[in-house]
């Protein structure tokens, strides 16, 4: 018998699953917290918890991670250095510390637009090679011809021997600069991702899975281990994805709407005939607009760890993320003695960093260079839960400060969540009952109700946040805050959303969430079975999607008025004496590439399906031949199994 695994490091929780590959059923399953900054540790645990019988016939393991879209966000990627070609430039608010802009580039035909200044190029590199780990070249309109983009990756491979990623493989998109961004954030994480799935690949090794390594792509497809270090870019977003193509799997439905609930986070997207929608513009991480094609998705900092506070008698939650109070107290059971007497602040003082279920703890980090003000208040706080009345004995500790070492990553906040009001109602039991039980009695006593009636109706206001993402993803172009209105007062308008796909619940507890969820739109709300690790299913069942673009243009430029053919290969030769001859060309090239794709990222090519869609571009309507043709080619295959 042959199983797989499949492993997604989200942002709170790392879940494993096996597969059996005969049937497809879902053998065994195992959660565990995701560990920063090193993601083995928590797959490793994840692992641990599954039945180890089943190891050493697992024959695929696939993994969706976090890593790159971290690394991103905190900042500590690889130093790179960015190598811009043509009449490009930094925009302002864009701070890239090495980067030279030279002369060079090419016209929109694939035609030298300007002589590559290679001498700029060689000293430029020479002043960086021993302070970067790689180099991104971006040039103008490599897209048609990157001739100067693959003399300069010969250049400095000469000199260096650094790895160096161009624009142009990472995408076909027009827009130079956006290009060089996507190269110039995947050299960052090369490094970083080696490491990563050498890692993977030693704990394999170590527990005896001799299967095949692949990884989940933000677009919902999997890819072959050496494209993943080649383009580590593309995993960004994986978790979306992975939930994604899990809720579709689980629910065994082709089009649906998929809400993942995790501990950070909410993302809605949807998949339409079995293929995730995708985004028209490229995918946004940290601030930086790339070309990196990912699911089109919903997202918001709301999760089951995120902090339910109270200020003028209304509940608030998040959008900060802190340590649930049922989980703090099964690690730190004196937290439960400390609030049987917690004091509730003054009205003018409660904010959300000051509540009376709020307490803090250091995180172990090196504190570096602080103000006076900020080093006192981090010395009275420790590796055991401190309240906010607790830190000073004649007055409460400044939020703004709270906050900044929050900032800081110095100290980490534990409060009462969604996870807690699940708690008291008995609607999820897993970490300490009582602990929340406690919480929410000081919290109800600030909005005048008991502590059940408190957590009914926070529980209700996130079921109506998870509506509103659903239906504000769904209708795109109106304004939320008039969905909102609709969700709030469906009684007084008489009238309700209808939903005419069905919508698929996944995360811990969300079953809790099914019958509240109804209350708000008129939809098929399907909980599937394992919907608590849909990600890491979602991991593995994707399928292999490889998109092609290939352009076919006439051109007219007296003499050399010809037709001309661009694609991932690079600009053809003016060789085509119909346009109908240049159409079979480009038809057989995209075909041949999706299956050299395929074959070479370890995908059945026994089992692909390519869908092409044409899109003519012609001076006048009717008939006449197109002044332009553009070719999609899209091809899904399924991993295959090495036997």
């Amino acid at each position: 018998m042959q199983y797989s695994m499949g492993i997604d490091a989200g942002g709170t929780y790392t879940d494993s699953v096996i597969v059996r590959d005969s049937d497809g059923k879902i053998v065994d399953s195992s959660k565990a917290r995701t560990t920063y900054p090193d993601l083995l540790e928590g797959i490793r645990n994840s692992i641990d918890g599954l039945d180890k019988s089943y190891l050493e016939n697992i024959k695929l393991v696939s993994v969706s991670t976090t890593l790159s879209t971290n690394t991103i966000l905190e900042h500590t990627g690889y130093p790179v250095a960015l190598i811009l070609i043509g009449d490009l430039s930094i925009p302002e608010g864009q701070s890239i510390e090495n980067y030279i802009a030279v002369s060079g580039g090419h016209g929109a035909y694939g035609e030298e637009a300007a002589r590559l200044d290679i001498d700029s190029v060689r000293e430029f590199v020479l002043k960086m090679k021993d302070r970067v780990s790689a180099f991104a070249v971006s040039s103008y309109f490599s897209i048609r011809n990157p001739g100067h983009e693959l003399e300069v990756k010969a250049l400095i491979r000469e000199l260096t021997g650094l790895p160096v990623v161009c624009g142009h493989e990472l995408s076909q998109d027009l827009g130079a600069f956006s290009r060089g961004i996507t190269a110039y954030l995947n050299a960052q994480l090369i490094p970083i991702t080696d490491h990563f799935i050498d890692a993977i690949m030693h704990e394999m090794d170590r527990r005896k899975i001799h299967g095949r390594l692949l990884m989940l792509k933000c677009d919902g497809s999997v890819v072959g281990i050496d494209e993943a270090k080649e383009k580590p870019i593309e995993s960004i977003f994986s978790g979306p994805a992975a939930s994604l193509v899990g809720a579709s799997y689980l629910s065994d439905v082709q089009t649906c709407v998929a809400i993942d609930v995790g501990g950070t986070s909410t993302d809605v997207a949807m998949v339409n005939s079995g293929l995730p929608e995708i985004t028209d513009e490229g995918a946004i991480v940290g601030g930086w607009q790339t070309k990196v094609k990912a699911i089109r998705m919903e997202t918001s900092a709301m999760g089951g760890d995120s902090h339910i506070w109270v200020q003028n008698q209304k509940i608030n939650i998040g959008p900060r993320r802190v340590i649930p109070i049922c989980v703090a107290a099964t690690k730190w059971p004196g937290i439960k003695d400390k609030l049987k007497v917690a004091r509730i602040p003054s009205k003018m003082q409660l904010c959300e960093n000051i509540q009376p279920t709020k307490f803090f703890i250091r995180t172990g980090k090196e504190s570096g260079e602080l103000s006076p003000t900020e080093q006192d208040l981090l010395d009275r706080i420790g590796d055991e839960p401190v309240s906010v009345n607790e830190i000073y004995s004649d007055h409460l500790p400044s939020p703004v400060f709270l906050d900044l070492l929050i900032k800081k990553r110095l100290i980490q906040a534990i409060g009462f969540t969604p996870t807690d009001a699940l708690h008291v109602l008995g609607d999820y039991t897993e970490w300490d009952v009582e602990a929340s039980r406690l919480a929410a009695g000081p919290l109800g006593r600030m909005t005048y109700k008991e502590r059940t009636e408190f957590c009914k109706e926070a529980k209700t206001i996130f079921a109506k946040n998870m509506a509103l993402y659903i239906m504000a993803y769904l209708l795109r172009g109106i304004d939320k805050e008039e969905i909102e209105k609709i969700l709030e007062n469906r009684d007084d308008f008489y009238s309700a959303f209808k939903l005419s796909v069905p919508v698929v619940l996944l995360g811990g507890p969300v079953q809790a969430y099914v019958e509240e969820i109804n209350k708000f739109f008129d939809a098929d709300v399907i909980l599937p079975e394992h919907a608590e690790v849909g990600n890491a299913v979602g991991a593995l069942v994707g399928k292999g999607i490889k998109r092609i673009e290939i352009l076919i243009r006439n051109v007219y430029k007296g003499r050399k008025s010809g037709i001309m053919m661009f694609s991932p290969h690079g600009r053809e030769a003016i060789k085509y004496a119909t346009y109908p001859d240049a159409l079979e060309a480009a038809n057989t090239l995209g075909r041949e590439m999706i299956m050299e794709y395929m074959k070479s990222s370890g995908l059945d090519g026994g089992d692909v399906r390519i869908e092409v869609t044409q899109n003519d571009i012609k001076l006048q309507d009717g008939g006449g031949i197109p002044i332009e043709t553009k070719l999609t080619f899209v091809g899904v295959g399924m991993p295959r199994l090495d036997n």
